[in-house]
């Protein structure tokens, strides 16, 4: 690792002081590199004045927006530890996360804050609103002694900035971060992530996913969570980059209109929301009987791949250079048909823990169905006696993981092999090359009958392609294997349903499916859902609350 991360965005600020660091997408809100730094001046005076530690927790709970990431660049540079809470958590679960955090402030979204009440957090000395950082809440001992720091002006200059990383007093493995994480497999656990955990991250991506100067960057997952935090703000600040933050819920519409207005060069995104473009754009052009033809035929593909190709870019806004696909494995159907066009995907690999990236490998060098190679001061094994072709735990070692699980030592103890490597859940493989492949979660994984291992994961993918089908999550009954399935209403079109009832059409889906599948993991029943699963921020379906 070359440099800490605030050395990055240091160098940044003063190179840029006049220049736009962020705004809010369709909102006048926005932020240059120097009006970060007086902001971020303001906060660790009222820091100061309240008598703020190093070490101490400060929490963030709140939508997107600038007023976030400035937040959350005051804490960190302060050496105080920032706590970053999903607001999509239940308002009985934020309160009891921020107690269970130490947190001393709270910085909150009127969203979030309409849920909880200050008298249910007696413990926090200040709470302030994520719209204006106007005080909501001051404890008596504080009341008329600092609120003007908050509107005082700033003599800040360029030169001025973090002289924390100058003097070299931040400690790389002190902690920076508590970041719960979002519960997908059950209740949040609060993630302790350390200076060099962020900063491994940064180094990384500013090395191998190099800004071009004017380079822009549309933020829409929760920043809250990691992947979001790290690769659509922290990172892109630290090397220059222009970010806008979608502070509306990011549906096909919302985005299409936003990727044109922004251009952003890169997008990082969760599989949910690339299916969704591919199965509504371009799935139902090229499954028309004519064109399944030509997409095959020498000498008329390649002109079709590139066409198909180029009208998605410019779907995306015509300057991407990087799509990032993680937190899930992507459709098979979308990825085969991503890969016969060259579009310019990689699915990368990574979780919470490891603040949050594992592997990656570039869209050029990017094996099909892996998740790419480790990145540079990560290591990857798996637990098993042949890792090319018998799946094991896939375990991780080196400068990202974490340090371990915030007053939980229990599950710390559970999460690393006598050896130091944390054991991430995931099962795979590695072939020659190190490239890794994913076959699903341990806790996922079912046993037959006859004692073979069955991957959820994998029938859904299969399951996932075939006609209404929205989204699935197949189960264990008794031994049968049964796949609950949401079907979307809008799919189900008169030329689909052909005369049939979607309970027709589900049946032989089911047929369709076995056809695809070994005897040992075959489904007996598709069980039709009213409405989309429960899900987490990150967009993974909260599969335990399924039986």
């Amino acid at each position: 690792m070359k440099h800490h991360f605030l050395h990055y965005m240091d160098q940044v600020i003063q190179n840029r002081w006049n220049e736009v660091a962020f705004a809010d997408y369709g909102e006048k809100k926005q932020y240059t590199h120097g009006e970060v730094a007086q902001q971020v001046e303001r906060f660790h005076k009222l820091f100061r004045l309240m008598g703020i530690k190093e070490g101490d927790k400060i929490a963030i709970a709140s939508r997107n927006c600038s007023n976030w990431v400035v937040s959350y660049m005051a804490i960190l540079s302060y050496k105080a530890v920032a706590v970053t809470l999903l607001q999509d958590f239940k308002a009985d679960d934020l309160a009891r996360l921020i107690k269970h955090s130490d947190a001393k402030m709270l910085f909150v979204g009127p969203f979030v804050w309409r849920e909880l009440q200050h008298q249910e957090l007696p413990e926090l000395d200040a709470i302030l609103s994520m719209d204006d950082f106007s005080f909501i809440h001051l404890a008596e001992p504080y009341k008329g002694n600092v609120e003007h720091v908050m509107t005082e002006d700033s003599a800040l200059t360029e030169n001025t900035f973090f002289s924390l990383v100058k003097d070299g007093t931040i400690d790389l493995d002190s902690m920076a971060l508590i970041n719960y994480t979002s519960g997908s497999t059950g209740n949040p656990k609060g993630v302790m992530l350390t200076h060099l955990n962020l900063s491994g991250n940064v180094d990384f991506a500013i090395n191998r996913l190099p800004h071009q100067k004017g380079d822009k960057v549309l933020s829409m997952l929760p920043i809250a969570h990691m992947f979001g935090l790290m690769f659509e703000f922290l990172y892109q600040v630290c090397d220059g980059a222009e970010v806008y933050f979608l502070t509306k819920a990011p549906t096909p519409t919302t985005l299409m209109k936003a990727f044109a207005q922004v251009h952003p060069f890169m997008i990082l995104t969760v599989p949910l929301v690339i299916e969704k473009i591919i199965k509504g754009k371009v799935l139902p052009i090229i499954n028309k009987p004519l064109m399944k033809v030509l997409w095959k035929t020498p000498g008329i593909k390649s002109l079709l791949h590139k066409k198909v190709s180029s009208s998605l870019l410019q779907a995306f806004g015509g300057s991407l250079r990087f799509l990032i696909i993680g937190g899930a494995a992507l459709n098979e159907e979308v990825e085969t048909c991503m890969k016969e066009m060259h579009f310019m995907y990689c699915v990368g690999y990574g979780m919470t823990e490891c603040a949050p990236l594992i592997s990656y490998e570039y869209w050029k060098n990017y094996v099909y169905r892996s998740c790419g190679k480790a990145i540079s001061g990560m290591q990857i094994r798996i637990d098993s006696e042949d890792p090319q072709h018998k799946e094991g735990e896939v375990q991780v070692y080196g400068v990202n993981v974490m340090k371990g699980y915030y007053k939980n030592e229990q599950a710390t103890r559970e999460a690393f092999t006598e050896d130091g490597w944390m054991r991430t859940g995931d099962l795979g493989i590695l072939d020659k090359d190190g490239n890794l492949f994913l076959r699903g979660r341990s806790k996922n994984m079912l046993l037959s009958p006859n004692g073979q291992n069955i991957y959820p994961e994998e029938i859904e993918d299969k399951l996932n392609s075939l006609p209404l089908v929205t989204e699935s999550v197949v189960v264990d009954r008794e031994h049968k294997l049964v796949a609950l399935v949401y079907s979307d209403p809008s799919l189900a079109k008169p030329e689909v349903l052909q005369g049939k009832t979607v309970e027709q059409v589900m049946k032989e889906n089911v047929v369709k499916l076995n056809k695809m599948l070994p005897n040992y993991s075959q489904v007996i029943a598709i069980e039709l859902v009213e409405k989309e699963f429960e899900k987490t921020p990150k967009r993974s379906i909260k599969r335990f609350m399924y039986k």
